[in-house]
């Protein structure tokens, strides 16, 4: 992590830290978001003496493995003078283009560079589509690399391959994604994304840290625009789980929005079941099954509202 020269909006503060791994700008004042997409740089950029700006003019672009050629290839143009700029005979601009053509034609025959050409513009298409920083891409290049490079992609779709790729980046990296928001954005069957996922764990070793509850509490709380205070809550009382192992093998999306209804249950502020569940990504009786069993934990702790659904019978604050 590091600082940032950057205003906020709300406190006028220019202490800012950026997190490199969530792809968010925060202040460090008063702890707002600036931003939630970043676009970082590669240092070499730096040691260039040149802003990017300046580079991007010129044709030089930073050096990436979201890239087929890794930005390293070079490409013959259609030059009208040589390098004493004298202008080029007939004869000598025939002989170019053909040199050219036949260069396009020798990458275009290449079937490794075609398929990471296809597999990398999916990838910065799901890049717009689900905010993903730039570390994430490059994971994301990377581990569908070793993949081709094994041979898992022979067979199999590049679009479930480079999902099951993303989702290990996320889950790497400590991004709140889920297998169905990844599938959906690019358009492949859960089912399909599900085994290209567990073929890439089993082929390449990778250890897949578990999930955060507490980020994708976050998550789930800024889709329904919960208050503040209600996620501090939310947050709170999921401490307090992770320290009784409660949320060991739940799934951790069902786990924070139990816990979000709870703690609007207990602040005051109205939202349905529905609300959360389909910010969630679960089931209404996923929902209840997790408040349900966070209430046999803490009956006194707990609204019964959270069992019967349109019944508000208490409204008790969990013990911090």
């Amino acid at each position: 992590m590091k600082q940032l020269r950057t205003a906020c909006s709300a406190c006028k503060s220019e202490e800012v830290i950026t997190d490199h791994e969530s792809g968010e700008i925060i202040c460090s004042n008063c702890g707002l978001v600036i931003s939630d997409n970043i676009q970082d740089r590669d240092n070499w950029w730096m040691s260039l003496g040149t802003r990017g700006s300046d580079l991007e003019a010129n044709g030089v672009l930073p050096i990436s493995l979201a890239r087929h050629d890794k930005g390293l290839s070079t490409t013959i143009g259609r030059p009208n003078k040589d390098a004493s700029g004298h202008v080029l005979d007939s004869d000598m601009r025939s002989r170019m283009e053909r040199l050219r053509r036949w260069d396009f034609r020798i990458k275009a025959s290449n079937s490794h560079d075609g398929n990471l050409k296809d597999a990398f513009a999916q990838l910065d298409s799901l890049k717009d589509k689900l905010q993903l920083p730039e570390t994430v891409v490059e994971k994301t290049a990377y581990i569908y690399r070793k993949a081709q490079t094994r041979g898992l992609v022979r067979g199999r779709t590049i679009s479930a391959v480079l999902d099951a790729a993303l989702y290990i980046a996320c889950r790497e990296l400590g991004i709140p994604k889920s297998l169905k928001e990844i599938a959906g954005a690019n358009n492949v069957k859960h089912k399909t994304l599900a085994k290209s996922y567990r073929l890439l764990i089993v082929e390449l070793d990778v250890k897949i840290p578990t999930v955060d509850p507490t980020k994708c509490i976050i998550k789930v709380s800024n889709k329904v625009n919960l208050e503040e205070r209600t996620k501090r809550r939310a947050i709170v009382l999921m401490s307090q789980l992770i320290s009784m192992e409660v949320t060991a093998g739940k799934d951790p999306m069902g786990m924070a929005a139990a816990v979000l209804y709870i703690s609007c249950m207990n602040s005051g502020e109205k939202r349905t079941q529905s609300d959360i569940a389909r910010a969630a990504g679960i089931t209404e009786m996923t929902l209840r099954n997790r408040c349900r069993s966070i209430k046999d934990l803490e009956p006194d702790s707990v609204p019964i509202s959270i069992v019967r659904k349109g019944h508000q019978t208490n409204h008790t604050i969990f013990r911090a």
